[in-house]
């Protein structure tokens, strides 16, 4: 078994799309819209396949779902070593997203950074 995605409903999706795209380097697939529904979304992979993020849309979102809920934590991208944590967390920064965890090894042996995307997701860059 493994998970095969998971998705998170975003606000702005041609900003979140371009921000997974631009600094993880995701590959999108073509947008669906559900005209009906008023739904959209993009499934986003990432590099050796396996599982995918997708981001979701539906413009009356903020009044279905409530604004504080148990759920996702954050989402963990592994970008292959501690140079390119490093790299890609100053880059964000640089480029004015939150980095609200700096890099550096944890008690439970992971070299990460913590980020805020454009939405305020907490994305966890790690070796």
């Amino acid at each position: 078994m493994h998970i095969a995605h998971i998705a998170i409903w975003v606000n702005n999706l041609e900003k979140m799309r371009s921000f997974y795209t631009t600094y993880f380097d995701a590959i999108s697939n073509e947008k669906y819209v559900n005209p009906r529904k008023k739904f959209s979304s993009y499934f986003l992979s990432f590099g050796r396949g396996g599982c995918q993020l997708e981001i979701m849309h539906r413009p009356d979102i903020a009044q279905v779902i409530e604004q504080v809920q148990l759920g996702l934590a954050h989402l963990a991208i592994s970008v292959g070593s501690k140079a390119k944590v490093d790299q890609l967390t100053q880059q964000l920064q640089n480029d004015g997203y939150q980095v609200i965890g700096a890099p550096r090894t944890t008690g439970d042996g992971y070299y990460e950074s913590v980020v805020l995307d454009p939405e305020g997701n907490h994305v966890e860059i790690t070796v």
